[in-house]
């Protein structure tokens, strides 16, 4: 993505640093993105599912934990961007004279997943920007936690909100909704669950189709899908377009075209 554009900003979301990948892993990665496409490219980072920590580590800890290990994480990750040789005693990570030898002139911006006001705070506290749901953005407890930890101007830090969209008509939403069923309930005690099969089972029977994709602009109509972005983008939000049908080719071209041109901040 970075070698086939010139300006297109661009990223995870989310990473988890926390298991499956160490921090200095992770640190390494967006160093070389950094300096490969300097001023263009977001780490996001959050505390994972058990779908894929659990499932290939064999551990998944309960949110404190995680919580902790993620502000771990994301010091141990800033301090190796310095480009210092770093020997690093957490209570989760450790490195022995570790040195990127190659870092970007600017540290790459780290985005934290939050759905909650204790994961907010942690979002204002330790990140330079907010990754949101689409109900997350306009929680008003949420905004508060975020910019209380923040100790700057909340409104110039970026917020990504991961909005849900169909470009086509009902059979293709239905699709959609098959493949992303547990949305509707944003994880919750799936969360803990580390395999897809059983999270499928379980969210067929908690959510019909329509419950799933109910909030999703629907259609080929470029003005439901205008609004939509265009009301994440009035409260201060940057909408992360997600859909979920077979045609991604026709969800690109068509906000290319037809949407976006036409959302204004």
């Amino acid at each position: 993505m970075g070698d086939h554009t010139s300006h297109v900003t661009y990223g995870t979301g989310v990473t988890c640093p926390l298991y499956r990948h160490h921090p200095s892993q992770v640190a390494q990665a967006f160093a070389s993105l950094g300096i490969l496409t300097p001023g263009r490219v977001f780490l996001g980072v959050g505390t994972g599912e058990a779908l894929n920590e659990q499932a290939s580590t064999g551990r998944y800890d309960r949110y404190p934990e995680r919580r902790d290990r993620l502000v771990e994480a994301i010091t141990l990750i800033r301090k190796l961007w310095t480009g210092e040789r770093t020997t690093y005693e957490g209570e989760y990570y450790r490195t022995d004279q570790f040195k990127l030898y190659d870092v970007p002139d600017e540290p790459v911006p780290i985005y934290v997943a939050a759905s909650g006001p204790k994961s907010a705070y942690l979002a204002g506290r330790y990140g330079d920007g907010w990754v949101a749901q689409t109900k997350d953005i306009a929680d008003a407890r949420l905004h508060s936690e975020f910019a209380r930890a923040a100790g700057r101007n909340p409104d110039a830090m970026p917020k990504l909100v991961e909005t849900w969209v169909v470009v086509g008509d009902r059979a293709q939403a239905e699709y959609a909704a098959n493949q992303w069923r547990f949305t509707p309930g944003g994880f919750g005690d799936l969360l803990y669950q580390p395999n897809p099969v059983t999270i499928q089972q379980i969210a067929e029977k908690r959510w019909p189709l329509a419950e799933v994709y109910k909030s999703w602009p629907l259609g080929t109509d470029p003005e439901v899908h205008i609004k939509a972005l265009q009301k994440i983008v009035d409260v201060g939000g940057i909408p992360m377009v997600h859909s979920g049908q077979k045609d991604q080719a026709r969800v690109i071209d068509f906000y290319g075209r037809e949407v976006l041109p036409h959302v204004h901040r």
